[in-house]
């Protein structure tokens, strides 16, 4: 994982260089198809394996910590992960902080999963980092996704951050510290809006009926105590692979551990969809 740790030593020290080259680090799949559309207005793109079953379909919402991130940037992990499934994904966008605020967010993910979901039979949803906050933000909101795939997510958006693994993984995780994380919730929470509101913070809603969910989080990653707690708090399954950091999964086809997670991530969603 060597591409993902120099990636984020880059970043933390100030070099993030160009948004979409954060994609460099996946290989590219083969297979499958790329198709931009507007799901409701909101830019996504189909990533459609030859032979899969057009009536099964994830939404995945991708990364960035609101302020980055693309179609661009995750199309290749989320292509793996398709590939691996044998199933549909449309990979969907959001507006950006600082010019937008919560909810528009929230709001993107809701209409792009709508859209997806009056096009298929059954729908999984799927997101990394700040994208699995937003998967789990669409399902509160939206009955009837079949599963919740989270990579790394981050859900938790009060300013405080509490989490213990901020000081576990200080010397592993160099990026994603806590006042890093902070900046993001301030450009992110309009002026009194609280980051503990149930509607902000999924850590504080009703979670009995989310459906079926399946994490997976690097065990040197700072944001580690997002997917515990989630974890505990609905019986999650949850897999911690030892010495990953923050979406390890992003250097799929180029290591064989974020390939295995891929994997797993495929071979337990496949039955929800009905495969």
């Amino acid at each position: 994982m060597d591409a993902i740790k120099e990636m984020y030593a880059r970043w933390a020290a100030g070099d993030m260089g160009e948004d979409d080259q954060w994609g460099d680090v996946t290989a590219e799949p083969r297979g499958l198809d790329y198709v931009e559309v507007s799901a409701g207005g909101v830019p996504a793109m189909w990533l459609s394996p030859h032979g899969a079953d057009p009536d099964r379909v994830i939404v995945a919402l991708h990364g960035g910590g609101f302020v980055g991130g693309s179609l661009y940037t995750h199309r290749k992990m989320y292509g793996h992960l398709a590939k691996s499934a044998g199933v549909r994904v449309l990979l969907a966008t959001y507006r950006h902080i600082p010019e937008f605020r919560y909810p528009a967010q929230i709001e993107d993910a809701v209409t792009a999963y709508r859209w997806a979901a009056a096009r298929a039979q059954k729908v999984a949803l799927a997101g990394d980092s700040a994208g699995g906050g937003l998967a789990v933000q669409v399902a509160l909101r939206e009955p009837g996704a079949a599963a919740l795939l989270l990579l790394s997510p981050w859900i938790d958006t009060d300013p405080a951050q509490t989490a213990t693994s901020y000081e576990e993984n200080a010397a592993t995780d160099l990026f994603f510290t806590r006042p890093m994380v902070q900046g993001l919730l301030q450009q992110y929470l309009p002026e009194g809006t609280s980051g503990l509101e149930p509607a902000v913070n999924a850590f504080h809603a009703d979670l009995s009926a989310l459906p079926p969910i399946y994490v997976q989080c690097g065990g040197d990653e700072s944001g580690r105590g997002d997917s515990e707690r989630l974890a505990k708090l609905t019986g999650a399954q949850l897999d911690v692979f030892d010495g990953q950091l923050h979406t390890f999964q992003m250097a799929a086809g180029r290591a064989p551990v974020a390939d295995e997670a891929i994997g797993r991530l495929a071979a337990w969603v496949r039955p929800r969809l009905g495969l």
